[in-house]
């Protein structure tokens, strides 16, 4: 049987990364980032009071990298914490020498951190401007120093690529890859008034699911675990069904 085509939702660059990854498992991917990321005028990070850097995303990693300019002296000496596998691999790839790596999603790594030694210094969340919030009141609540501070925000993409729009408004079957709530939201917005009748939808957590709840596709899926190795088990357990 021939796979259906799978349509990537997720902001660049991870939307190329996740394209040449499904073009490898025999898939046709068709790229349509929801979300387009913006880096912030005049934001420089605050190293002050500093011991331990937060990423929740890859992005955060490269956002981050590129305001300080490359790796120095000074970063070396710092912790990194990453939420997951991509992220962890950014931060690898940053060349941060004290790295402890996350497997879950935000919630789990500040878990993780509150169990780490209290006298470990201040913490610095580093990411988008809608992900701050409960990751540093969750940290400070346990009582570490912590702070947030915004890189980039996400626009959402006015429309689908013309070959995504063709591929779900298409008699055949069609995947939808959703890496985030905002991303569901945006590609909502963007399908208004089109059928998902054919579109079977696969977010890559229980959280980006539930925006699409009531989007009227053919299925909706989640990954068991908040990365990109656990969504293309879904996406391979779902080509397995159809």
């Amino acid at each position: 049987m021939v796979a259906p085509p799978v349509i990537v939702t997720r902001a660049e660059p991870g939307a190329s990364e996740t394209a040449e990854r499904l073009a490898r498992l025999g898939f046709r991917a068709i790229s349509s980032p929801m979300l387009v990321l913006k880096e912030l005028d005049d934001v420089a990070p605050d190293l002050s009071d500093v011991s331990n850097l937060i990423f929740t995303s890859a992005n955060g990693v490269r956002f981050f990298m590129q305001a300080m300019g490359g790796m120095t002296a000074q970063l070396a000496g710092l912790t990194a914490w990453g939420v997951g596998p991509a992220t962890n691999a950014a931060i690898q790839e940053a060349g941060f020498g004290l790295h402890v790596e996350g497997d879950g999603n935000a919630e789990d790594l500040a878990a993780m951190i509150l169990k780490s030694d209290p006298d470990s210094g201040g913490f610095l969340h580093v990411a988008n401007s809608a992900a701050a919030g409960d990751l540093v009141r969750r940290l400070r609540e346990g009582g570490r120093m912590a702070r947030f501070q915004a890189l980039y925000e996400t626009v959402p993409a006015a429309h689908l690529a013309a070959k995504a729009q063709q591929a779900i408004q298409a008699p055949d079957d069609c995947i939808v890859l959703i890496h985030s709530a905002k991303g569901a939201a945006a590609f909502l917005s963007a399908v208004d008034k089109i059928s998902l009748e054919t579109s079977i939808l696969i977010a890559i957590s229980e959280a980006a699911a539930a925006p699409l709840s009531d989007a009227g596709a053919k299925r909706l899926l989640h990954a068991e675990r908040p990365n990109e190795d656990a969504l293309m088990a879904a996406l391979d357990k779902a080509r397995q069904e159809l």
